[in-house]
């Protein structure tokens, strides 16, 4: 297999349950904090509010404090121009939960920022229908994974994972890790470049994104590919939507329709993602 290579294997499925009580509590605090507003209250209002994260998530949104840009940021002003109100962002979250309980709490009233559906954050906000759909990856040290494998084919190696494996806390893959390795030694790290120094170091053996996120890291670092190789879990998928405030089941309806009518249902996927980003970087 030549430098940068990817590989593709099948997970086999776990029951939903598991991931369901696997999860933390939520806290009941969301339910008491959040007043009333559906679209009627927003269009009486004439503001949208929407929580997207501070930090920069390329090309989905750029950071607080710069020109807002990026495909999310793009959609929340057209959805904005659609109810024909003004478009208020909150950059306040520095975590993708944290943008998540942000509608939760009925501070915003979208969360339009790469997020992720798991069963956790569906049991606290409403989701529109997927615009993205990615595949679960893994970056992992060439060093330490050979040695996991033994000769063993990565195929095996990965579908009874029980070695060290970075998450970025507070993500979606923190919760996708414990059903998908349920027999691996989770470490959590604050953010993706702590976690793929770690991988590089080989302080951790793989490390657990969407394939996209992983895909963009060697193009923006081609000397990754030097000391790791890119999996991709082809059964694994990631859904990217809206995030909605569970009070608000007209704005739920409003939003599938929007993405129906004004973006003709398309879901995008990883190869149209990186394109995009490549185009915008100029590589």
């Amino acid at each position: 297999m030549t430098a940068g290579a990817r590989t593709l294997i099948g997970l086999s499925r776990r029951t939903l349950l598991m991931g369901a009580a696997g999860s933390a509590a939520v806290p009941r605090a969301f339910a008491q904090e959040r007043g009333t507003r559906d679209l009627r209250d927003i269009l009486n209002a004439g503001s949208l509010r929407v929580a997207t994260p501070g930090f920069s998530s390329l090309p989905f949104f750029s950071a607080a404090g710069s020109r807002d840009a990026g495909l999310d940021v793009e959609m929340s002003r057209e959805i904005a121009a659609a109810l024909e109100v003004e478009l208020a962002f909150d950059r306040s979250a520095n975590t993708f939960d944290a943008a998540v309980e942000l509608v939760a709490r009925g501070r915003t009233d979208l969360a339009v920022c790469k997020l992720s559906r798991t069963l956790k954050r569906g049991r606290i906000i409403r989701y529109s229908q997927p615009y993205a759909t990615l595949h679960h990856g893994l970056i992992t040290n060439r060093v330490r994974f050979a040695r996991l494998a033994g000769g063993r084919p990565a195929e095996d190696v990965v579908r009874d994972f029980r070695g060290d494996l970075g998450v970025i806390a507070h993500s979606s893959f923190a919760e996708f890790a414990r059903t998908s390795f349920p027999g691996a030694r989770i470490r959590e790290f604050a953010d993706w470049s702590s976690m793929v120094e770690a991988v590089r170091s080989e302080e951790i053996d793989m490390a657990y994104r969407d394939d996209f996120e992983i895909k963009k890291l060697l193009v923006d670092d081609p000397s990754m590919t030097v000391v790791a190789r890119s999996i991709t879990l082809s059964d694994r998928l990631d859904t990217l939507a809206i995030g909605i405030r569970p009070d608000a089941p007209h704005l739920a309806a409003f939003a599938d329709l929007f993405l129906d009518l004004a973006r003709g249902g398309a879901v995008m996927k990883t190869d149209e993602i990186i394109a995009r980003y490549m185009a915008e970087r100029g590589a």
